[in-house]
């Protein structure tokens, strides 16, 4: 096995202040590119998807649960499955408390191909409460690209897509998969992959952080049992 070399404490400080400068360079490039990614145009969505979940029958508008946002994580289950996707579960294990996403106005919701009849069983066998839909029989996994055609069968990958809504119309804002899962799970990591981002007075571009008529993101952050729904 191959170890860190074991030096003295004066070592040691000195090794972590050399990389704590490219940390912090790396920060500020990350928040570059997210200020980047909250510049990217969107697209109306204008195709009437329909899914099934707890509620029965929902539109596409319907999985924002009324809040401006929407964070869609495309969970690997494909209708002939018996059971989900062993590193997509894993991801979902890692989502925390939902009421700190809320609280700035901003639902996450699962989508699968799989009919919910076998989603719900193997969500109780995981005790996840996270909002899980059904695709079937739709085009939303592979106009989302999370279902792919390759040598004439479908394939599915993980992704994450992000929507805005206005009123009663959605828009598209961003998508990634696979590789860009990497590091997400975290309130203000998937808040970073919106078009409003974590509502702060200093993220750029300027003048989101009130989009939403409320204080600025740290200012709500409370208890996930203080938060008014």
């Amino acid at each position: 096995m191959s170890l860190p070399e074991v030096v003295s404490r004066a070592q040691w400080r000195a090794a972590r202040e050399e990389l704590l400068v490219k940390e912090k360079a790396a920060t500020r490039a990350r928040d570059a590119l997210n200020a980047e990614r909250r510049r990217l145009p969107m697209v109306e969505i204008e195709e009437e998807y329909l899914f099934e979940g707890g509620d029965g029958k929902a539109t596409l508008l319907d999985l924002f649960e009324g809040r401006s946002q929407l964070v869609v994580y495309h969970f690997m289950f494909a209708p002939e499955w018996d059971a989900g996707c062993r590193s997509c579960s894993a991801f979902l294990d890692q989502i925390g408390q939902l009421a700190h996403l809320k609280a700035r106005g901003t639902t996450f919701a699962a989508v699968s191909r799989a009919p919910y009849t076998k989603i719900l069983p193997f969500k109780a066998r995981m005790g996840w409460t996270v909002p899980w839909y059904s695709s079937s029989g739709g085009d939303f996994n592979r106009d989302f690209e999370a279902t792919l055609v390759h040598d004439g069968e479908l394939v599915e990958r993980p992704g994450v897509s992000c929507f805005l809504r206005e009123r009663d119309r959605v828009f598209h804002t961003y998508s990634t998969y696979e590789r860009g899962l990497d590091g997400l799970g975290s309130t203000t990591s998937l808040l970073d992959l919106t078009a409003l981002g974590r509502q702060e007075e200093w993220e750029e571009p300027a003048g989101r952080a009130s989009a939403l008529g409320a204080p600025a993101g740290s200012e709500r952050i409370r208890y996930h049992d203080e938060y008014d729904e």
